[in-house]
């Protein structure tokens, strides 16, 4: 093993050239400078990491600076060591910093994203280590990463809409075959699961509703429930849900993988624009297909319904669907149908946003695909009860 020796404030390794000095400015080690030369690849790190590591943490100091302008190489290992000399000190509220790094190291540390690490973290973003916080530095985190989510949403929203006013300024750069195959999976593969549970749902309603109308002879009026009911709200709400919980999730993972891979800065490179390229397809597939699924949601709710009407209630086929008719409007049809316009919205940009959003490794996609879900039903909810106010002072 490489013996490191301390000497006139130089620290030399006995079996290579390799030279790691150190000064001291200020009063004692109130400020630290190490100065590496040579490769900081898994030997050099090696040898020097065990020496480093037990002498700032038997005196650690207010502040420690790495110069890296001598480093000729950095690897994965080389950057390890350098995150583990940082936490020593963040750990002890002292402050660290790099300077004068070569453009080929700069690229490493960036790939790793060496300055947004926090102290607690590994390189892949896991937390290592339980730092206990007072509460108003909790907060302050708290509030600058909300503020932080906010600026990235506001910067993910705009470029989204300039890339729908560079597809209607330039109609060919819309990716249509994209789009499609979004609809299959968003719309047609859904259309069972939408179907299934609107059926039931409409069933459940009718049988429940059964029980106190036929004791007032208002059996009849058990079409009208199920019917207005699911056009104007449970149908639009269902569909979206289970569209939310299959194909918002399935966004975020879709790009949260691909962000991980580095294949969207790939795409970046090679001069596609990300947004137009994996946003607008699935956002134009949700907007058309929700719509034709809450429709369909409405139809074979109505129908489980009419079986109970049917069998239970001793209604005849036509009265049910008479008073079904009657009951209904064209306007509840389409506000049901509108407002599944603006859930299939919320559904793809949260999707998107935090597929986008997803830093590290699989674990945040996982993350982000549970954030995906949670967040489209949250926004659903919260749309759905603003657009009952306004329908209420509507009409």
């Amino acid at each position: 093993k490489a013996q490191l020796c301390i000497s006139d404030g130089v620290m030399t390794s006995e079996n290579t050239s390799r030279v790691i000095s150190y000064k001291t400015v200020g009063n004692g080690t109130d400020e630290v400078t190490l100065y590496f030369d040579g490769r900081l690849d898994i030997n050099g790190s090696y040898e020097v990491i065990k020496p480093l590591t037990s002498m700032l943490r038997s005196d650690t100091p207010a502040s420690l600076t790495v110069d890296l302008e001598k480093v000729s190489y950095l690897d994965d290992f080389g950057v390890a060591m350098l995150a583990t000399l940082k936490k020593i000190i963040v750990k002890s509220r002292g402050k660290f910093s790099l300077i004068n790094g070569s453009n080929n190291v700069k690229a490493v540390l960036a790939l790793h994203r060496f300055h947004e690490m926090e102290p607690d973290t590994d390189l892949f973003g896991h937390k290592s280590i339980y730092r206990r916080r007072d509460p108003f530095t909790w907060l302050g985190e708290v509030a600058v990463g909300y503020l932080n989510e906010l600026k990235f949403m506001l910067t993910f929203l705009g470029t989204t809409i300039f890339s729908f006013l560079h597809i209607i300024r330039h109609p060919r750069s819309f990716r249509r075959q994209d789009t499609l195959v979004c609809m299959q999976s968003t719309g047609v593969e859904a259309l069972p699961i939408v179907v299934l549970i609107s059926f039931l749902l409409g069933l459940i309603m009718a049988f429940m509703s059964s029980v106190q109308l036929r004791q007032f002879g208002a059996n009849i009026y058990v079409a009208s429930l199920v019917a207005l009911s699911m056009t104007r709200e449970l149908g639009p709400i269902m569909t979206a849900i289970i569209v939310a919980g299959r194909s918002s999730s399935a966004f975020a993972a879709e790009i949260g993988s691909m962000k991980i891979s580095e294949e969207v800065d790939a795409l970046f490179t090679m001069g596609f624009e990300p947004n137009l390229f994996l946003v607008v397809p699935r956002i134009v597939a949700s907007f058309l297909v929700v719509p034709l699924l809450t429709l369909f949601s409405d139809v074979f709710a109505i129908l489980g319904g009419l079986i109970v009407g049917v069998g239970m209630l001793d209604l005849t086929v036509n009265g049910y669907m008479t008073q079904t008719i009657k009951t209904l409007s064209l306007f509840d049809v389409f506000w049901g149908v509108a407002k599944s316009g603006i859930f299939a919205l919320l559904i793809s940009l949260t999707g998107c946003l935090r597929g986008f959003q997803v830093r590290g490794g699989a674990s945040a996609v996982g993350r982000a695909t549970t954030s995906a879900v949670v967040t489209s039903i949250f926004l659903i909810i919260l749309a759905d009860s603003l657009l009952v106010v306004i329908l209420r002072y509507w009409e």
